[in-house]
């Protein structure tokens, strides 16, 4: 199989997480690009018409994208048992997935628009959601956060990992701490060690 990723993604190390955590990594040659939503790169756009990463090649052809259906996939090659819970494991997952699209929606506002062109208002909108995410998660979700490992226990510690790393000074930790000692403890993981984004 072949992965088109990015370090920095959070979709990305979900994915990446996923294959360090299953024994597949040494199954998976990974292709690192440079791409934005202004500069496709050609080589994911090739595969997949939407030119977004995580995007996987299958041996017999098939190409995958989306890191849920990727995910998915990847577990189920690997004989795993990370959707475990059944839809609680999907719906933990798909509420962080929307917590990572807010977070790199406010990036890709403070870092690829001009400045002057910036809407304060867009980014303060994005880390709403990004809180409001945390305070249901601190709330409603840590008898399952701190269960038997599974993909929504995964994606929400790369979406918590992705704000640290392009969100600092959002506190999302306010309030909510029974969920940022579940991520001390879980960012400690060789998964997530092994695929930390690099600084820059």
């Amino acid at each position: 199989m072949k992965l088109h990723y990015a370090p920095t993604s959070p979709f990305v190390r979900k994915v990446m997480v996923l294959l360090h955590e299953t024994d597949l990594l040494d199954q998976v040659a990974l292709n690192q690009v440079v791409t934005s939503p202004f500069a496709p790169c050609a080589d994911v756009q090739a595969q997949n018409p939407l030119a977004k990463i995580p995007t996987l090649e299958r041996e017999d052809g098939g190409v995958l994208y989306d890191s849920r259906v990727i995910c998915d996939y990847l577990n189920m090659r690997a004989g795993a048992d990370l959707y475990n819970r059944g839809w609680d494991s999907k719906v933990l997952e798909a509420l962080a997935d929307g917590l990572m699209d807010a977070a790199v929606l406010a990036t890709y506002e403070m870092r690829l628009r001009p400045e002057d062109q910036q809407s304060q208002d867009w980014i303060k909108a994005q880390h709403g959601k990004v809180l409001a995410a945390c305070t249901a998660l601190n709330a409603q979700c840590m008898p399952h956060l701190e269960g038997a490992l599974d993909i929504g226990q995964i994606a929400v510690a790369c979406g918590l990992g992705y704000v640290n790393f392009r969100h600092p000074t959002l506190d999302w930790r306010a309030g909510n701490p029974a969920l940022a000692a579940w991520f001390e403890g879980f960012e400690s993981r060789a998964s997530m060690q092994a695929t930390r984004p690099p600084e820059g």
